[in-house]
């Protein structure tokens, strides 16, 4: 490796990293505020919050790093031209495809890191994060307490809270629990404490009453004081035994080795497939979104007014690029016949990229390269 090859590798990497991590605190900082409701009304611990959150990170990071490099291909090159460094390294006798090699190897690595969490880490945190948002949906230990609204958690339990002072500590209760269809209660309280236990939930209630009304006999509704009493809410929430598991938790081979009967509506069959075989096609963006933005710089003689419109064409491309797969995706779920046109999609702009810098034609001529720095190293 040359010293230009790493003086470029270097700004590229820096460049990449700094916008992947703008990028990736952006969106996890909007998924974030989306899910602070779940500490503040939810009573869940900011170790559980954090660990939510991030488990999406590796989601987040497959769509991120190929839009990442194609940002920093366009700022590191437009940067190097405005400072008349590609001019030198042209003049020099660096060709097209000599200035490409820091772009190629690092979208390479990229594409390499893409598949990995394509592959195995995004499946795998995004089932982690499934079965922790189902034991908290279907857990009392996590129990759903709003202020200010009536919570119901069953068809038999209905709860009112005026105020949370604390994760456990509650307010002004009222309680109705209709577990027994005959004698339903209703319990009024000033305060109460939330104990969790296992899978199961116990709320001790201080300084309240209790209404019991008997449907056979209504006459024989009474009305019971107490200074404390327990009210045990273990199991009164129905789980169900099995969770159907969604097409972006299930690894690559379990995916194209489904079978209709394998999905829960088999009209949702295509997804599955498509969702298998975009996650072997999507990681080649990264090399064709870098390639496309290193092409439309470098093609064609260079000019002292700037590449704004160059700019302006490459990412043209890219979102025409974007809206080809997505569009291609959606279609191909409907009709897997025409799956390999996912393929197709992202190889082309790679072999055209490749053969427009190994062939750059009036670009690599002499007389070509003198006249362009003749023409931009004036003052």
């Amino acid at each position: 490796m040359n010293q230009t090859t790493r003086y470029i590798s270097r700004q590229l990497i820096m460049s990449s990293l700094l916008i992947t991590f703008v990028m990736t605190g952006v969106i996890w900082l909007f998924v974030a505020v989306r899910a602070v409701e779940s500490i503040v009304n939810r009573g869940l611990s900011v170790k559980l919050f954090l660990l939510l959150t991030s488990l999406q990170l590796p989601n987040f990071l497959t769509q991120i790093l190929p839009i990442s490099l194609f940002i920093a291909v366009l700022f590191v090159y437009t940067r190097l031209n405005s400072d008349r460094e590609i001019v030198v390294m042209r003049a020099a006798g660096q060709s097209p495809m000599a200035l490409a090699k820091p772009v190629i190897v690092l979208s390479l690595f990229v594409m390499l890191l893409v598949y990995f969490l394509t592959l195995w880490a995004t499946p795998t945190s995004y089932k982690t994060f499934r079965n922790l948002q189902w034991d908290i949906r279907y857990s009392l230990a996590h129990i759903v307490l709003k202020e200010g609204v009536f919570n119901t958690f069953s068809d038999s339990i209905t709860v009112y809270l005026r105020e949370r002072s604390s994760r456990n500590e509650l307010r002004g209760l009222l309680v109705h629990d209709s577990r027994d269809k005959d004698r339903p209660v209703t319990y009024h309280a000033e305060s109460g404490t939330l104990i969790e236990a296992g899978n199961g939930a116990k709320v001790i209630l201080r300084r309240g009453n209790s209404i019991f009304i008997d449907k056979k006999n209504p006459q024989l509704g009474r009305v019971v004081f107490f200074d404390r009493h327990t009210l045990d809410l273990t199991n009164i929430v129905s789980r169900p035994p099995l969770r159907f598991r969604e097409a972006r938790e299930r690894g690559v081979s379990e995916l194209l080795e489904l079978e209709k009967s394998d999905v829960g509506n088999p009209k949702d069959f295509g997804k599955f497939v498509v969702e298998g075989h975009q996650r072997l096609a999507m990681p080649l963006t990264v090399l064709s979104f870098a390639l496309i933005a290193l092409v439309t710089l470098l093609r064609g003689d260079l000019s002292r007014r700037g590449q704004l419109r160059r700019i302006l064409a490459a990412v043209g491309i890219f979102i025409t690029l974007m809206s080809i797969n997505l569009g291609l995706i959606n279609v191909s779920a409907k009709n897997l016949s025409l799956i390999p046109g996912i393929y197709i999609a992202n190889a082309i702009p790679i072999l055209l990229a490749l053969v427009l810098l190994a062939f750059p034609g009036r670009i690599g001529s002499k007389a070509n390269r003198l006249k362009t720095a003749v023409a931009l190293a004036g003052p």
